[in-house]
Formats: C-alpha cells, sequence, structure tokens
C-alpha cells in the first residue's frame, strides 16, 4: 500500500512538473541578419554615447539564458532566408530559395502551424512584406522565394489570426487580388496604427500594414516618421489581438527584417537603429512575460547574419558616438541626391557637402581628410556626370552616398567584410518557462523543436 502511495505521488508530481513546463504563450522574435557583431556593435556604440568604453545592454541580450547556433542550408554554406526561415520554421534544413519544404521539395509545417492545431492564436509579423520569406517560411509552401502572389495566397489561406508588416510585393495575378481574397477569407485590413488600435478589438482575424498616404514598405527606423507604423506598434496590438477571447495562448513570430536590408547596404547606423527597435518591440513581450511568468516563453535569435560587421578597423579604439551624426539611411541621402539632381543647373561642391553635412555630420561634426575630401569629390563628379552607382540586393545607392557612408564607417571604427549573407553565428537569447532548454551549441533546426517541446504543440 505505501508503495502504491508514494508511486501515484511521485505521478502526479511527475504530471506537475510537465505541466509546468508548457508555455502557453510562445513570443519568436528573429531578428534576420543580426549577427552577433550586430548585437554587440550596438551595445559598445550605446556605451559610447555615455562617453565610456564597455557596452550598455540591451534588454533581450540580458535573457538568463544564452547561447548560438549554425545557419547553414542543406546544400550551401551560406543560406539565405528562405532557407533559415524555414529551418527556423520547420525545423528542416533546405536548399537556398525554397519556403516551406524539406531538400526533397515535400512541403513540411511550422512552428505556426502546429500551433494552431493545438488550439492556440497565431501571429506572424514582420516589417519588412509580410511575402517576404521569413514570415512566408511559416505559412508558405513554394520551390521559389520570388513566387510573391502564391505566398501571399497561401497567406490568405491559412487561417492564422494576425498578419502585420509592409504590404504585398504582387498583390495581383491571373485576375486574383489579394486584398479582397484575405477579405474573403475572413480578414479584416487595417492601414496604419491607428485603424489597428480600433480594429483589433472586432475583428477575427486582423491584417495591419502601412497607411494609404504613406509608402507601401515600411522605412528604415533612422528615416520613418510619426505617420509609419513601427515594429513595437505592430507587436503591441498583435498581443491585443492574439489575447482577445483566448484561453489557449497564442503562438507569435516577430521579424526584425530591416536588420538584414541595412546590414545589405552596409550602413552601420541604419543596422543600429533597427536593431534598437527590435529591442523596444522585445521589451513589449518582456511586459507581458512580467504578468505571465509562469506561462511565457521568449525565444530571441537570427536567422543569419549579414555584411560581416566588425567593431574595429585597425586601431584598439572606436569612435562609434561619430555614429549618432547620420541622420538618415544611405537610401535615404541617395534620394536626396538624385533630387538635387532633377535640377539642371549643376551642384556645387559647397551644395553637396552641405548635403553630406546634414545626413552624415561630415565636415561639420565628423573630420574628413583631405585625401577622403578628395575620394568624395571624385564619386561627386562621377555621380553627377556619369551616374555613377552601387547597387547591393534591396537598393541602388549613388556612388557618393555610398563613399559618405563608408568615410562615416571607418571613422567610427567599423569594418564591413562583404555587402551579402555570411556564414557566422547566430545569437540565442531565453526567457521564460523551459528557457533552459536551450543550451549547448545548437543547429538552427533545433530552436523550433525545442520550442515545439515546451509548448507541447501537435505536430
Amino acid at each position: 500500500m505505501k508503495k502504491s502511495v508514494t508511486f501515484i505521488a511521485l505521478c502526479v508530481l511527475c504530471a506537475a512538473s510537465a505541466f509546468a513546463q508548457q508555455a502557453k504563450y510562445v513570443f519568436y522574435f528573429i531578428g534576420d541578419g543580426m549577427g552577433l557583431n550586430q548585437v554587440n556593435v550596438t551595445e559598445l556604440y550605446l556605451a559610447s554615447l555615455k562617453g565610456r568604453i564597455g557596452i550598455e545592454h540591451l534588454e533581450f541580450a540580458d535573457f538568463p539564458f544564452s547561447t548560438f547556433a549554425t545557419s547553414f542550408a542543406s546544400n550551401t554554406d551560406v543560406t539565405d532566408s528562405a532557407a533559415a526561415g524555414t529551418a527556423l520554421a520547420t525545423g528542416n534544413k533546405t536548399k537556398s530559395g525554397m519556403l516551406g519544404m524539406n531538400s526533397d521539395s515535400v512541403a513540411v509545417s511550422s512552428l505556426a502551424v502546429w500551433a494552431k492545431n493545438t488550439g492556440k492564436k497565431v501571429g506572424i509579423c514582420t516589417n519588412v512584406n509580410i511575402d517576404d520569406a521569413t514570415p512566408a517560411a511559416f505559412y508558405a509552401h513554394q520551390i521559389n522565394r520570388g513566387f510573391y502572389h502564391p505566398i501571399g495566397v497561401q497567406m490568405a489561406e491559412s487561417g492564422f489570426d494576425y498578419f502585420a508588416g509592409s504590404d504585398f510585393r504582387r498583390p495581383e495575378e491571373n485576375g486574383v487580388e489579394l486584398h479582397k481574397l484575405c477579405a474573403d477569407n475572413g480578414y479584416t485590413w487595417a492601414y496604419g496604427y491607428e485603424e489597428g488600435r480600433t480594429k483589433w478589438q472586432s475583428a477575427d482575424k486582423l491584417i495591419m500594414v502601412q497607411r494609404k498616404d504613406r509608402p507601401r514598405n515600411i522605412p528604415y527606423t533612422i528615416d520613418r516618421t510619426a505617420d509609419d507604423l513601427t515594429l513595437p506598434q505592430i507587436v503591441e496590438t498583435g498581443i491585443n489581438m492574439l489575447m482577445k477571447d483566448n484561453k489557449k495562448g497564442f503562438f507569435f513570430m516577430v521579424e526584425g527584417g530591416d536588420i538584414d536590408h541595412a546590414c545589405h547596404g552596409r550602413d552601420a547606423m541604419t543596422t543600429i537603429k533597427d536593431v534598437l527597435d527590435f529591442n523596444d518591440a522585445i521589451k513589449l513581450a518582456i511586459d507581458f512575460y512580467k504578468k505571465h511568468p509562469k506561462e511565457t516563453l521568449i525565444v530571441v535569435t537570427a536567422d543569419h547574419e549579414t555584411g560581416g560587421i566588425v567593431p574595429g578597423n585597425g586601431s584598439y579604439h572606436l569612435n562609434l558616438e561619430l555614429l549618432q551624426h547620420q541622420t538618415c539611411s544611405t537610401d535615404a541621402v541617395t534620394h536626396k541626391l538624385n533630387e538635387l539632381k532633377k535640377n539642371k543647373m549643376r551642384k556645387t561642391w559647397d551644395d553637396i557637402k552641405n548635403v553630406l553635412s546634414e545626413s552624415f555630420g561630415l565636415f561639420t561634426k565628423v573630420k574628413v581628410s583631405w585625401r577622403d575630401e578628395h575620394a568624395l569629390h571624385e564619386a561627386y563628379e562621377a555621380a553627377f556626370e556619369g551616374n555613377a552607382k552601387e547597387e547591393n540586393w534591396y537598393s541602388t545607392n549613388s556612388a557618393l552616398a555610398a563613399k559618405a557612408r563608408d568615410i562615416l564607417n571607418k571613422s567610427a571604427g567599423i569594418s564591413w567584410a562583404s555587402g551579402s549573407h555570411s556564414g557566422g553565428y547566430v545569437p540565442v537569447f531565453t526567457l521564460g518557462v523551459g528557457a533552459e532548454k536551450f543550451h549547448g551549441r545548437l543547429n538552427n533546426i533545433d530552436i523550433p523543436e525545442i520550442t515545439a517541446k515546451i509548448a507541447a504543440y501537435k505536430k
């Protein structure tokens, strides 16, 4: 009898322990292109603003459990976002360019689908296009990440509860208009944060994108106005939407996509601003965790590193505080220069220096050597006479704007290996229920599997 009582007590204890390890609410943050050094550079920059050597801590980097993960694809050492997104979404390696499929081109389901199958609400959000590779990996199955319209159709048919980000890239094809298709499938459209704040209360399912009077694509944080969507606004609206009439919990994937775009442009200050925006979005999840500490898991990771950014370029001293004088992205400076060029009257070198001073702090707040000024003047001649340009994955910039960016980066002590992805380790930071399960060196396909076990999702 005594043995039976002991056995029953142990069973109850084990059951209680297993139950306690289940995360009812899961936040899954992906900083696109955010390698270890993107985090490090941002923390070093924040410390430099306070005039000291060291780091100023980002909230997510102070999570009690942290490790790192590999990111290679099944066919390439350096992954693209589609293969890496698929790995983080489904726990399957695949070929670069493929979405929601394994390397044999067989469709595989994602954490988001597993969560939905378990009765959870699901949100998929980003600050780039909602049909971009990383968010699409959670709801789409395509052989090519560039099949934007079919990806949009699968989003409309996913049944997930909340989407947000920049609008579709290809909203209409073969007579199928995606906005109408989403509405026909029960989605309410909200254009801008104010509409989103109102409509989540009555919507069964919600899609929130930019206001119609703003650019379709959400600008970089450094370029945003008060009328543009921000990642924290997207997360705030998402939490409200997912918590409404919800007794079973949610899975909420949030991508900081513009980190990757800025790194493709080798734009250090624009990168830092978007890492800070990502951190601000995570703060809202931390606030949520504080209210539900025994039911919430927060995972922060990245799909890959972009650019090969390094704090240091030969000197033992950094001058990262100089980056604060950059007031807009390199893309925005290119736009300013192109506007000047539209005026057929040739702009003087002094006119150009004023633009570079206002945009990068050069000449007035950042010293420019005679060699660098000569290089800038040559770029000015090439840009205005021969239309010299620099292209990256997401934008085409004036050679003059790119040269000015490079001079500011060099002055601050920043180096870049490339304008593309690298195979560097990505960070993994975790907080909450089951956070301790993420330890040791991980493969990116381990992350969704561990998350699913902690949340007890049905595959």
